[in-house]
């Protein structure tokens, strides 16, 4: 019985421990390590003009998230300022930023994710 409280113990804590040492990262931070994120190969730019995960971790589905969520904002504002559709400021973000995009960062190229050359 010892044993077994043990063992299960044990597995718990092994469980756990990853969820316990998650980070929950804000949007600041998010931008802190976009750089690292994007040098790591886990993100990339999108023609959408919005970030995408492209190796998943929990960092990356963050830093992607939190950054979208004020692009798309930041995008929306743009919109309503100019009278435009939404669709457009993002189809002119996305090629701007595929276009500012480092050699050898990721971008998605006709659905598929590629290293820039």
């Amino acid at each position: 019985m010892k044993y077994l409280l043990t063992a299960v113990l044990i597995a718990f804590i092994g469980l756990s421990s990853p969820l316990a040492q998650a980070q929950q990262l804000n949007l600041e931070q998010s931008m802190a390590q976009l750089s690292d994120a994007k040098e790591q190969g886990l993100v990339g730019e999108k023609p959408d003009g919005y970030l995408g995960v492209v190796k998943s971790t929990e960092t990356a589905e963050q830093i992607v998230k939190h950054i979208n969520e004020a692009r798309r904002q930041e995008y929306t504002r743009i919109a309503n300022n100019n009278d435009i559709a939404v669709a457009d400021v993002e189809l002119l973000a996305g090629k701007r930023a595929i276009e500012r995009t480092k050699s050898g960062h990721y971008v998605k190229i006709d659905g598929e994710w590629k290293q820039k050359p």
